[in-house]
């Protein structure tokens, strides 16, 4: 599978990324968007939800940033 996906990503002129990147991806932007993480780490088979969030869930700086205005509300 990974063969087929780095072809695919080089016929595109795209990097070059791992095929399991788009399931860390998947996850990622499942919580982005509001999904529980219960329902999330039984979606991708995982016996607990620490694998979830600390294997496959990645926070970027926009979501920091999004996530400290909302401190400033309470403040």
């Amino acid at each position: 599978m990974q063969y087929r996906f780095a072809k695919i990503l080089e016929n595109a002129d795209l990097p070059s990324v791992h095929f399991h990147s788009l399931r860390h991806l998947f996850a990622t932007n499942c919580v982005a968007l509001g999904f529980d993480v219960k329902t999330l780490s039984e979606i991708l088979g995982h016996s607990s939800i620490e694998v979830t969030m600390n294997l496959y869930v990645h926070s970027d700086m926009e979501r920091k940033r999004a996530c400290m205005k909302l401190l400033s509300q309470v403040a």
